[in-house]
């Protein structure tokens, strides 16, 4: 037992789900002690063993039962949390671990429920000395790591701040045969949407300012770089549609990372005008069908949008009606065709003089699911590990809760960033 009595690096909560069970895989491949935790043991180890998976130990837990949560929190340093959707499931963990002094973790992208947890917890994780890290999957982290890597080039180059940025999602290989519905939307992710429709703050949704408590600075985010939905064409022509899965998640965190990192220099600066989506190249010839797909991406997304305006009694309807016809969260690709996906970020960002700074990560795997938990696992272990992450705490975004300085460490999970 370590000093602290935390002789877990790590702790797995909802490793059975395939995200789950992927974080398991990842971290059976290091030298960590860590821990699976459910409400069946025994059926934990059944399951992970089915993916060559073996945790230090299994512990029981449960949300329904906050001592066995307590529990699990205080021998973790780190506590990852699959257990979705997070509305109606993740503040308990939140709260277990604020409360044990263990690090949290999780994959949501119901930025209504993040923006909740910030106001409920970020005061008192900072007094623990506790990182709260949501959105740490896919959607936020490689953007908002490249977005910071960005920001921190520009001010050590020209000493100047960020004024645009734009970030292109490329899928750059995917697996033999034609795609699947189950390769696309995961079904944790339509459970999400479903969440975010019912939610009571659904504005929240559509606001790039969401997680910035200050009003003047949120008012200049929500003026300087709305969520914009329309198709557009790059500079070299590619289409660009709406960020899939969906274009409202990383806005809200990576102007959360911007304003953070600009208060705790003790700076203050306009914000950047930010844009991302997905890229759809392709032969001259293709161009109609590669417009025609982001228009479909656009129309659902501002299907979405519009359902989020409605009256709360037709959302919740139509949340209740969601969460019965999408597919459940275990809904998602076959085993044998997780590994090919090839996947590309790519940063072209403007500072304050009119210099380019360029950032690209480029990965393997499944995004929403392998590379996802591959990804997360590796942020645990980097955040157990004393001194390898910023002296930070509270609700933080993944570049804040990681910082800069040991992005080597994800080249082992199949990603790798680099500044041009």
């Amino acid at each position: 037992m370590a000093a602290n009595g935390r002789d877990l690096d790590v702790v797995v909560f909802g490793a059975t789900g395939v995200t789950g069970r992927q974080v398991a895989a990842y971290l059976s491949g290091t030298d960590a002690h860590w821990g699976a935790a459910g409400r069946d043991p025994a059926k934990l180890e059944r399951t992970l063993a089915e993916v060559g998976a073996t945790p230090t130990e299994t512990l029981a837990a449960e949300l329904s039962d906050a001592d066995s949560l307590g529990a699990m929190a205080r021998r973790a340093k780190v506590v990852l949390n699959l257990v979705g959707p997070y509305t109606p499931r993740a503040r308990p963990v939140i709260e277990a671990c604020v409360a044990a002094g263990a690090h949290y973790a999780d994959l949501t992208g119901e930025i209504p429920f993040v923006r909740e947890m910030v106001t409920e917890f970020h005061v008192a994780a900072a007094e623990a000395g506790v990182k709260v890290v949501q959105v740490c999957g896919f959607e936020a982290l490689p953007p908002d790591v490249a977005v910071m890597l960005a920001a921190e080039a520009a001010r050590e180059r020209f000493g100047e701040e960020l004024a645009e940025v734009d970030v292109a999602v490329a899928i750059t290989g995917t697996p033999p045969g034609p795609p699947r519905p189950s390769d696309m939307i995961s079904g944790g992710t339509f459970q999400s949407i479903a969440e975010m429709v019912g939610h009571r703050d659904p504005e929240a949704l559509n606001d790039p300012a969401a997680l910035i408590a200050d009003p003047r600075l949120a008012d200049a985010v929500r003026r300087r770089s709305p969520i914009v939905l329309r198709p557009r064409r790059d500079a070299r022509g590619t289409v660009i549609g709406p960020m899939a899965p969906a274009p409202f998640i990383n806005p809200a965190v990576i102007q959360r990372t911007a304003a953070l990192s600009a208060a705790e220099r003790g700076v203050s600066t306009d914000p950047f005008r930010y844009r991302e989506g997905i890229a759809l190249d392709g032969p001259a010839f293709t161009l109609p069908l590669r417009l025609g797909a982001a228009g479909a991406l656009a129309g659902t997304q501002v299907g979405i949008r519009a359902l989020t305006r409605a009256r709360p009694a037709v959302r919740t309807r139509v949340a209740g009606a969601l969460r019965s016809a999408l597919p459940s969260s275990g809904f998602g690709p076959a085993a044998d065709r997780l590994e090919p996906w090839r996947w590309r970020f790519d940063v072209d960002a403007v500072t304050t003089g009119s210099h380019r700074v360029g950032v690209t990560v480029e990965a393997g795997g499944h995004p929403g699911y392998l590379a996802t938990a591959r990804m997360l696992g590796e942020a645990g272990l980097m955040m157990a590990e004393t001194g390898l992450t910023p002296d930070r705490a509270g609700c933080l975004t993944p570049a804040l809760a990681i910082g800069t300085g040991s992005l080597e460490r994800f080249e082992r999970a199949g990603m790798r960033f680099t500044v041009a």
